[in-house]
């Protein structure tokens, strides 16, 4: 399936983290470019262009292209360790939990999916160093989600025989919806999160619904 709408790096509110705006510019050009063209395909030149600045000013702020993805990606993971340890940490029961992870975790990923394309389908880019960084926030993610399923488990909530391999199909489905999601289409971030939410619980053999989002 083919690109959809690129959104400028999913929103000017989406890094404001990143200072000077200068530095911002190119972050959100360098989102853009690597999400429509790949990493690999993207040229500084490409990426000052889309910021309205000269190549030269690129490296002001960044050393090298590698340092852009690394920083995006960096970001990106650090988003989604927060969205799911807020979950796990969150009221409820480990299906109240569990959903609200998959809730929150999906609709990020549709609702700035320009921006998890890039970083989660252009890890292999990072030079092992930078990679071992985003290796370990990926580690954090995976250990949320599989002590909520393990609480589930325990607490005879869920019927999973192998967690540690539910916890990668449940994080396989959420990252993919990044890759075909369209802002043009019928469903809404939040639609689809709730509708994954519910598939997940299924997945897990949730023996009481989670209850409705406030």
């Amino acid at each position: 399936m083919g690109a959809a709408r690129q959104n400028a790096g999913d929103g000017p509110g989406a890094w404001s983290e990143v200072t000077p705006q200068a530095a911002r510019r190119l972050l959100v050009a360098a989102v853009d470019a690597f999400a429509e063209r790949g990493y690999h395909a993207t040229t500084t030149r490409d990426i000052a262009s889309r910021a309205g600045m000269s190549p030269a000013a690129l490296y002001i702020h960044y050393k090298t292209k590698e340092e852009l993805l690394h920083r995006i990606s960096r970001i990106g993971h650090e988003r989604a360790v927060d969205i799911l340890e807020r979950a796990e940490a969150g009221p409820g029961n480990a299906s109240d939990r569990l959903a609200d992870a998959v809730r929150s975790f999906v609709g990020w990923h549709a609702a700035h999916y320009t921006t998890a394309r890039v970083v989660q389908f252009e890890l292999d880019a990072l030079g092992p160093e930078a990679r071992a960084q985003i290796v370990a926030l990926r580690r954090r993610t995976d250990a949320s989600v599989r002590r909520v399923i393990e609480d589930g488990v325990r607490d005879g909530e869920f019927d999973v025989p192998d967690v540690p391999g539910t916890t990668l199909a449940v994080l396989s489905l959420c990252v993919d919806v990044a890759r075909w999601f369209n802002a043009d289409g019928r469903r809404s971030p939040d639609e689809v999160g709730a509708l994954y939410a519910d598939l997940v619980l299924r997945m897990v053999g949730a023996k009481a619904p989670a209850k409705p989002q406030a």
